[in-house]
């Protein structure tokens, strides 16, 4: 039977008892562009539903509609992968009245697959439905390319709920979303503003700092073995990521290497080496900019995949698990290699794992990419305000100042005894910041408990703290 097609949030909620439902889902996909988790939260808001537990993939500077609910405690719980903007400030400050508990990607897909994250209602975004309920992301005015984040929410939730404002005649071929597991279309005027959906084409940095860190770390994985025929490979959006792999492109090209895959978020420079030959495969579970958008439509190996078979780690085919290089920033790290990219250094959340630790963990080599000054503070700490990523997950880190290797990896120290890179031991970096920034003092404040750290293994790994 196919889903019912709706055409206001007021007419869903004749079908369904908005107060029924605590347990709401929005995937991120729209970003800072998305209209929908707003749209949604003002019904909630004006009806005044208590006890309710956000499950977004992620919170986004836009998605102010969170506030009206938090400052009225109408929010018990949120689980999320990432914040930043105001959201994320207020939590820091007043915290939840239950708790927040921060996830990897893969992690959230596993938690929802096996229940352990129980979803009432799933509100996705749906830049193009046919009446089937098929859903894809790469069409429609709206479009923002791959879904991957919104497909377990989708199979598992107990009522899905596609929000689209494209409806569209005919059948989906190669759906992100499958019709089976939708219960409604509510049909909109608009889901998102394109300008905030999808940057453009992302830059790579000329920043003479970050451009040295770029070229030590594409020397580095050379000189590893790393950059071999069928390695693989992913990478962020980020401008010193993205100029990291310009220089391997530049070592591929030279020693006449062709890549098996790259995965995760994906840009219009990784679409490039797919279209040169570079790479046979694109495994996509979301798209950064309008290139990979439209490549996703004219690329048959530039494949959307959904979070699962990115990174569910109870998923034995997950794409990662075959994953040589990742390539990952730091707002913190310490002695222990442990990485922060989800406060800053006064305890105010300001990100969050994604798939920062889902890669580091089945990764061959993960590399943390970073300044080693940032702001007259050392990056490098005695201990990280709060774990992301634990530090047995991380191999190495190259800043503008030296390389360090993590000591567990004795293999990788044993293949670089006769490199010209410049290797230091991770205390050698921290002191020769020190001599430049000082030694800092431990502001830590550990008064107040407002949420977690989920590992992708479901441990807790870390506790957020309230800041004043």
């Amino acid at each position: 039977m196919p889903p019912k097609v709706l055409h206001s949030l007021a007419e869903l909620y004749q079908h369904i008892d908005i107060h029924e439902h605590k347990s709401i889902s929005f995937h991120h996909h729209l970003r800072n562009g998305d209209f929908v988790l707003n749209m949604v939260l003002k019904q909630y808001e004006v009806q005044k539903v208590e006890h309710l537990h956000l499950y977004p993939s992620s919170i986004f500077p836009a998605y102010t509609g969170i506030l009206p609910l938090l400052e009225h405690r109408q929010i018990d719980n949120i689980t999320t992968n990432y914040m930043n903007g105001v959201v994320a400030t207020y939590l820091s400050k007043h915290g939840l009245p239950g708790e927040l508990r921060m996830q990897t990607h893969g992690g959230r897909a596993r938690n929802i697959i096996d229940g352990t994250s129980k979803i009432d209602i799933a509100y996705l975004a749906a830049p193009c439905v046919d009446s089937h309920g098929n859903a894809i992301g790469s069409l429609g005015p709206s479009r923002c390319g791959s879904l991957g984040y919104a497909v377990p929410d989708s199979k598992h939730a107990n009522i899905t709920v596609l929000i689209t404002d494209n409806l569209i005649d005919g059948t989906l071929d190669t759906p992100d979303i499958h019709g089976q597991d939708v219960d409604y279309i509510v049909v909109v005027d608009q889901i998102g503003d394109p300008q905030g959906i999808v940057s453009g084409t992302t830059t790579i940095t000329t920043n003479p700092i970050n451009v040295k860190i770029a070229r030590d770390t594409a020397r580095l994985l050379d000189e590893l073995g790393y950059i071999k025929p069928g390695f693989s490979y992913q990478s962020g959006a980020g401008g010193t990521s993205l100029r990291v792999t310009k220089d391997i492109r530049d070592i591929m090209r030279n020693n006449n290497v062709k890549a098996s895959f790259f995965s995760g978020g994906i840009t219009g420079y990784h679409v490039q080496m797919l279209e040169e030959g570079l790479v046979e495969t694109l495994y996509d579970v979301q798209c950064f900019d309008t290139e990979a958008v439209d490549s996703l439509s004219r690329n048959e190996n530039h494949i959307a995949i959904d979070a699962s078979q990115y990174a569910n780690p109870m998923n034995p085919n997950r794409i990662i698990k075959d994953l040589d290089i990742v390539i990952l920033g730091a707002t913190e790290m310490d002695l222990d290699f442990n990485v922060n990219v989800t406060t800053d250094s006064h305890q105010t959340i300001i990100g969050g794992s994604g798939g920062h630790s889902d890669t580091a963990s089945d990764s061959k080599i993960c590399v943390i990419v970073a300044p080693l000054l940032r702001s007259r503070l050392s990056l490098i700490q005695d201990r990280v305000t709060t774990i992301t990523t634990l530090g047995k997950h991380v191999d190495a880190l190259v800043t503008e100042r030296g390389i360090a290797i993590n000591p567990i990896r004795k293999d990788l120290v044993d293949r670089l005894n006769n490199t010209t890179l410049p290797i230091k031991t991770i205390h050698q970096l921290q002191q020769e910041a020190y001599r430049l920034t000082g030694i800092p003092k431990n502001t830590k404040k550990e008064s107040h408990v407002i949420g977690v750290i989920e590992d992708r293994t479901q441990d807790i790994i870390d506790s957020l703290y309230q800041t004043d």
